[in-house]
């Protein structure tokens, strides 16, 4: 999902689109916030890892 948000925003910068870039942003922050709460030890999706 980080890879994914990467990928929309420099995509966005370089199409100059502002809704990717938007998506983007969002897409990677929502990946670090799973990524960080599944390291935590808290189950995400009603998994006990987050991979």
């Amino acid at each position: 999902m980080i890879i994914l948000g990467v990928v929309l925003l420099v995509t966005g910068l370089v199409l100059d689109l502002i809704l990717l870039m938007t998506a983007g942003v969002v897409v990677l922050i929502v990946g670090v916030v799973v990524t960080i709460s599944g390291m935590a030890g808290h189950p995400v999706g009603g998994r006990r890892h987050y991979f």
